[in-house]
């Protein structure tokens, strides 16, 4: 039902623009640059618009079309919406805000339109949105300039949300360090397609590994909700931010985008109940999706953590009791292989502590020998020592072939940020403190015991 949003073969773009800092002109610039199937422009005016001259409305085009895009004032939405059915258009994005999100009047605006869908195949996400996109298409709908905003690479992560502000800017971050995705969608308002509809297309999309979701308040009946959340849970992490969680969050949610924010002991209730993920803020959000992305799901909650600085190691161990992690000693088998081959004065626990002076053989040499007895490990890298180089990033990625969860923390500046820029492009993880790696590495094992049941 949803592949002609992501797949069209064929575009129109009402309220295109030939004004360089329209919103109009940075879509119709998306799909005249990237996007490879037939695009027409709507625009009452004559003038071209990249090279074409445009439609004076949708009726006018002869060919069939896939995906009609809104950018106009609201008043003229109803009318362009009712020209699409007509014309059987399967998918419509309605861009434009100025709907029940400001009150009665955008509230009747609305209506109409729902009046007019009603009964017909024609489906629509928002309005009040950014929209679409999709980096195996290059379906987009961003207004937003790529000067301003860059699109991510093709990868794995679904991104749903209410707000395109908050969608936006993280995909934005996630392009910067070169974390991709599947698809984004900002569904706004939602009048018709809403966050229960999205997760389940993306449940079966075999692009999507791991769905993020900001959510201000449900669009869908709570039931639904419900039976959507329990059932793609089982197949995929869905992590949810939550937003309009105190009295002040909920108005502001209001005026956003017309959603009632509901109780934030309910929301929580219900996504712990049924298999979602909670995300208390945006860096949690952001640090849990790179696990779930990026590594395979831990088989029990047993950790290893390998450190070079011990003060690292003790905040590591914190963490890990505070997230229901076991830290089993080495085995006495695994300390009479290794004892040799590291530091004399190094820990031999968990964690192990190979001290400031330790290489990168040294890592190696503790992972391969002791990783079998374990669900995953915590690898902390303080690359101000010396003695360890950048050979540390191959024997990292070498750890990939254990077959379970890696993940880093290295913190520092400059030099730190650009091996962990390499190591995190290779597909491992990189947080800059023990506490969000080891809380990233518990949440995937919380997740592993609910999809069990």
């Amino acid at each position: 039902m949803f592949n002609k949003f992501f797949n069209p073969k064929s575009v129109a773009i009402v309220g295109a623009s030939n004004k360089p800092g329209k919103v109009g002109y940075v879509i119709a610039e998306n799909f005249s640059k990237d996007y490879n199937g037939n695009v027409f422009f709507v625009n009452s005016k004559p003038n071209p618009i990249f090279g074409k001259i445009p439609y004076s409305s949708i009726s006018k085009i002869k060919d069939s079309i896939d995906l009609v895009i809104i950018s106009v004032p609201a008043k003229f939405v109803p009318q362009i919406v009712e020209e699409c059915v007509n014309k059987k258009v399967p998918s419509i994005v309605i861009i434009t805000a100025g709907f029940s999100e400001i009150g009665l009047e955008g509230k009747k605006l609305e209506d109409k339109i729902k009046k007019t869908i009603s009964g017909t195949n024609t489906r629509i996400i928002g309005p009040n949105v950014v929209g679409v996109y999709n980096p195996s298409t290059n379906v987009d709908t961003v207004f937003l300039p790529k000067d301003r905003m860059n699109r991510p690479k093709k990868g794995n992560i679904a991104f749903i949300s209410q707000s395109g502000a908050v969608a936006s800017t993280i995909i934005d971050w996630l392009a910067e360090e070169g974390i991709g995705i599947s698809k984004f969608v900002s569904y706004g308002n939602a009048i018709d397609i809403n966050e229960s509809d999205l997760l389940e297309y993306l449940g079966n999309d075999k692009e999507t590994k791991v769905i993020a979701v900001y959510m201000e308040g449900i669009k869908s009946s709570g039931k639904k909700f419900i039976e959507t959340l329990n059932k793609v849970s089982k197949k995929k992490p869905i992590i949810f931010l939550k937003s309009g969680k105190t009295k002040s969050g909920s108005i502001a949610a209001s005026s956003h985008t017309g959603s009632l924010a509901g109780s934030s002991k309910i929301y929580s209730t219900v996504f712990n109940q049924f298999g979602g993920i909670e995300a208390l803020d945006w860096e949690e959000l952001i640090d849990f999706i790179k696990a779930f992305s990026l590594q395979p799901l831990p088989k029990g909650n047993n950790l290893l953590i390998i450190t070079n600085g011990g003060g690292f190691g003790v905040l590591a161990a914190d963490e890990a009791e505070r997230q229901n992690l076991n830290l089993k000693p080495l085995s006495k088998s695994t300390i009479m292989k290794i004892k040799n081959k590291i530091r004399p004065n190094a820990s031999l626990r968990n964690p192990v502590d190979l001290t400031a002076d330790s290489d990168a053989s040294m890592y190696n040499i503790v992972f391969n020998n002791s990783i079998s007895n374990y669900d995953g490990a915590i690898i902390i890298t303080l690359f101000q020592v010396p003695t360890l180089d950048e050979s540390i990033i191959k024997i990292i990625l070498d750890m990939k072939k254990s077959g379970k969860p890696v993940l880093c923390c290295a913190s520092g500046g400059k030099f730190t940020s650009k091996i962990s820029k390499i190591i995190e492009g290779k597909g491992i993880p990189v947080y800059p403190t023990p506490r969000r790696a080891v809380s990233s590495f518990g949440t995937m094992v919380r997740y592993m015991k609910k999809k069990k049941y």
